[in-house]
């Protein structure tokens, strides 16, 4: 499940800004990515759409980096299973 999430990330945010999933790593930036807060926001509806979660703002503005990403969604998954 883990990598499932990494991976279904990378994927969401290459096709959004039409890059190669190789060039985007848990390292990457949204900086380097040449991701925006306008960019942000429409990915951030897109994770609660496909994961089916609510990401709070306070979580949200954490979100600077792919890894960031993948770990805020990884705590948010895992307190969802825990409430089921």
């Amino acid at each position: 499940m883990a990598n499932d999430i990494e991976g279904k990330v990378i994927d969401l945010i290459a096709r959004k800004k039409k890059l190669d999933p190789a060039t985007v790593t848990l390292d990457s930036t949204f900086e380097r990515l040449g991701i925006d807060s306008l960019d942000a926001a429409d990915l951030l509806f897109t994770f609660e759409d496909d994961f089916g979660i609510v990401v709070p703002d306070e979580v949200a503005a954490s979100m600077k980096s792919v890894g960031q990403v993948v770990d805020g969604l990884r705590r948010l998954l895992a307190t969802r299973a825990e409430a089921d």
